[in-house]
């Protein structure tokens, strides 16, 4: 891609992380709660929600003799890094995960602590959240994450003005969708933007189809170690539909060298060089750091498109349920940790993830949705939440660690035509569900 973009900032502090030297600190002070210094060590993913975290990082530090440090590790390195460093001296006291099968390994080493007696000393940590978040981070029935962040579904994101000039609307149906890439590529536009070089976001379009085909039965057998579900005829359907997409060209030719994670595919659909990516609602809190103007004018979103006679509900979504913080057994300060996580259902943490486009899943939420950064959009997406019968969680996510690389592989290789169906279908068999 030839087109020069200016990165989004993945860091709050605008630095690159180095694995030996420890983490970037974004709070006041070196890191090193665990070593027993007086400082709690707060970890998460480095992107634009890091802007929050600093707040609330800033007035737990107003009020507490032991003081947290926020550190960052930038998105794409984050899987990788935390697993380098999580059972050594540079390990957080805290951290940012998916909950689901990003902690089970974890939690099988012995490192967690379980906070069932955080939560019986201040009910809030689970009562306070919606129920159906809170039993993404249970494990073996001990709880090991308080929700952080936002929920995540993954929606269909368009420009508007792209869309206006090629005479198409966000489409409700896949032959809809399909009609979209016919007109936008007359116009000499990319229809769907597509950070491929990243190999996640591809894995999006897989998960979203599969449900929209067979519902969310078919991945809860395959999670399950039920081998024949990636070879049944649902399976394969998705696959010839999805084939059928990147042979219409719906994507462009140079998808595998670009890259959600260094702004070139958020950068494609704000200068109007695409019509859509799909992607996770996080999105427009990117859009807002990187391209405001365009956020907030010609920025548009919808659901994933249904698929005629296919077994899965239409309003059933896709995504990360929420985020978690979950906490190592070592940490030397377990009391002020509890105080920390008090704050992830605070009013003034509500408010400012609504500032920034994300949807907390606390209880509170909803009072508070007319002061979001765009009260439209969050609403969409709690009505979107709140009504789908089923909320798959990421597939790399909710497979172990272990599985997350064979599956890019995967996807990446099968929508560049290095494998067909058939190879597609034995690279999923073959992953670990422990």
């Amino acid at each position: 891609m030839k087109t020069r973009v200016r990165l989004p900032r993945l860091l709050a502090c605008g630095a690159t992380l180095a694995l030996a030297l420890g983490l970037t600190a974004c709070g006041n002070g070196d890191g090193g709660g665990s070593s027993g210094d007086g400082k709690i060590r707060v970890l998460v993913y480095g992107d634009a929600s890091n802007k929050v975290e600093k707040q609330i990082v800033d007035k737990f530090n107003k009020t507490s003799d032991v003081k947290a440090v926020l550190d960052t590790i930038p998105g794409a390195d984050y899987q990788q890094k935390l697993q380098t460093i999580i059972n050594t001296p540079q390990a957080p006291d805290v951290f940012f995960n998916w909950g689901g099968g990003s902690i089970q390994p974890f939690v099988k080493a012995d490192l967690l602590m379980p906070l069932d007696d955080f939560i019986e000393k201040d009910p809030g940590l689970k009562a306070n959240f919606l129920p159906s978040v809170v039993a993404s981070a249970v494990v073996d029935g001990k709880t090991y994450g308080v929700p952080m962040r936002g929920t995540q579904p993954i929606l269909l994101f368009h420009n508007k003005e792209v869309l206006d000039k090629a005479g198409v609307k966000p489409p409700k149906t896949w032959d809809e969708l399909l009609d979209a890439v016919k007109k936008l590529k007359d116009e000499g536009v990319t229809p769907i933007s597509l950070g491929a070089g990243d190999r996640w976001p591809t894995m999006m379009w897989f998960e979203y189809l599969y449900d929209r085909v067979a519902g969310p039965e078919l991945f809860q057998k395959a999670l399950k170690g039920d081998k024949d579900a990636w070879a049944s005829a649902d399976s394969k359907k998705a696959l010839s539909m999805l084939k059928q997409l990147v042979d219409a060209g719906a994507f462009g030719k140079n998808y595998d060298s670009v890259k959600y994670t260094n702004g070139s595919s958020p950068a494609l659909l704000a200068s109007g060089k695409a019509g859509f990516e799909l992607m996770g609602s996080w999105y427009y809190a990117q859009q807002q750091e990187d391209a405001k103007e365009f956020a907030e004018t010609s920025l548009g979103y919808s659901a994933f498109p249904t698929v005629q006679g296919g077994k899965g509900d239409p309003t059933n979504v896709v995504g990360n349920t929420n985020n978690f913080y979950s906490v190592l057994k070592k940490t030397k300060h377990p009391e002020a940790v509890a105080e920390f996580l008090k704050l992830m259902y605070s009013d003034e943490f509500v408010k400012a993830q609504l500032a920034i486009g994300n949807l907390p899943t606390t209880t509170n939420t909803p009072k508070f949705l007319d002061t979001a950064a765009d009260p439209d959009y969050s609403r969409f997406q709690y009505d979107l939440v709140a009504k789908a019968p089923a909320f798959q969680l990421s597939w790399d996510q909710a497979y172990p660690p272990s599985a997350m690389t064979p599956i890019h592989q995967a996807v990446q290789q099968f929508f560049s035509g290095q494998i067909d169906a058939d190879g597609f279908i034995k690279a999923m068999q073959a992953l670990p569900t422990e």
